[in-house]
């Protein structure tokens, strides 16, 4: 069971012990915010969170924190690194996805391995590569010896140190991320807010793009009144598993076998290559699933390159051509066995790829739009030979 919130200036309000409508603190172009039943939202359990959220000790080294991959000042990711580091500047497999409105996600991880925040925050910790504890008791060691700590569970939970679990802990983080959303971008002003002078006039050309021709909200989705750019569902566009497509039935095979002896597989998609290249069939072994990765949001998407699952695209433009070549980056290529069967080649003129850039480069939030000012246009660089 889940009950829903809006948190945009929920932490705000409580502090003040005060109320408002959820119309009235929603960030335009988002909906309520979905909150577990047995996790609700308060300022002294967002406050911890985010302490838990920021702490460089619960790692081997004492530098690695989730911020570290996850950012603020990065738009909660760790760009332009196209795959993240973790302890030792150990690298994984996969691209860092912005926490950002990470609380409307049905499925956590690139894979969907996860099925909530609180379940997400667990593996981090235990990763090899990223955080790299053997266990989670150095966490709970940490905490009942910090007397801030004790004050804060105890407050927020009713706990004695002795009594602190991993339970609380991701809870709290969670209660933390679920705070991280942002909307009134110009295109919710546009599109919501009745401000037709909150688009140029290409980017306008742009979101037509994106609802036609493009074929792109049919995936990144767009409703009446409120848009998460996402249908939380899961796709082969070809990226990654192109580039193993001969050798996946005998890589498949084979992760089956290690998984039914019990290998992890969320260490085993994070430190093998070509095992993380097989999406989501690695938590569901549907043939349906091979190759398929959670598609992204794209609010914001302009200030958190790379792009894909592998980071393997540097700018937008190079995404939307992408997608023109029908699943392959470069034309010409072999499309893989197992692509979704939307994919399929679009017929843009160059005008249209410009504005369609121009179009996701109005999906950046006020808050974010700054790092957009000094990265200068990240999606509007001209390919050779386009």
């Amino acid at each position: 069971m889940k009950c829903v919130c809006s948190l945009a200036c929920l932490c705000l309000l409580l502090a003040a012990g005060g109320s408002a409508s959820a119309e009235e603190t929603l960030p335009l172009g988002l909906p309520p915010v979905p909150v577990k039943a047995d996790n609700p939202q308060t300022v002294a359990k967002i406050n911890l969170g985010k302490r838990l959220f920021e702490d460089s000790r619960f790692s081997t080294t004492g530098k690695v924190s989730c911020a570290t991959c996850h950012a603020s000042e990065k738009t909660f990711t760790d760009s332009p690194l196209r795959v993240s580091k973790g302890i030792k500047d150990l690298t994984g497999t996969r691209n860092s996805p912005t926490v950002v409105n990470s609380a409307y996600f049905e499925k956590l991880f690139w894979d969907g391995r996860s099925p909530d925040l609180e379940d997400q925050a667990l593996h981090p910790f235990v990763n090899p590569v990223e955080m790299g504890l053997k266990d989670h008791n150095p966490i709970l060691r940490i905490i009942r010896k910090d007397r801030e700590y004790r004050e804060a569970f105890r407050e927020v939970f009713d706990l004695d140190a002795e009594k602190i679990t991993m339970k609380e802990v991701t809870q709290a983080i969670a209660a933390f991320e679920r705070t991280v959303v942002s909307g009134n971008s110009p295109f919710d002003r546009y599109q919501y807010g009745g401000d037709k002078s909150a688009m140029t006039e290409q980017q306008v050309r742009g979101l037509g793009v994106f609802l036609d021709e493009g074929r792109c909200v049919s995936c990144h989705v767009i409703e009446n009144d409120q848009a998460l750019f996402t249908d939380n569902r899961f796709h082969n566009i070809g990226i990654g598993i192109n580039e193993i497509q001969s050798d996946v039935p005998g890589i498949a095979s084979a992760f089956l076998k290690a998984k039914a002896r019990g290998s992890n597989v969320d260490v085993k998609v994070l430190t093998d290559p070509k095992s993380s290249e097989l999406g989501r069939f690695a938590v569901t072994s549907g043939l349906n699933d091979l190759g398929a990765f959670k598609t992204p949001t794209l609010r914001n998407v302009a200030v958190t390159a790379p792009y894909m699952h592998d980071g393997s695209l540097e700018t937008l433009e190079e995404v939307v051509i992408h997608y023109m070549n029908g699943g392959v980056t470069n034309a010409g290529e072999e499309v893989n066995y197992y692509l979704s069967g939307g994919i399929r080649p679009l017929d843009l003129t160059d005008e249209q790829v410009d504005d369609l850039v121009a179009f996701m480069e109005a999906l950046t939030s006020p808050e974010f739009a700054a790092k957009a000012k000094s990265q200068g246009d990240t999606g509007s660089k001209k390919e050779e030979g386009r």
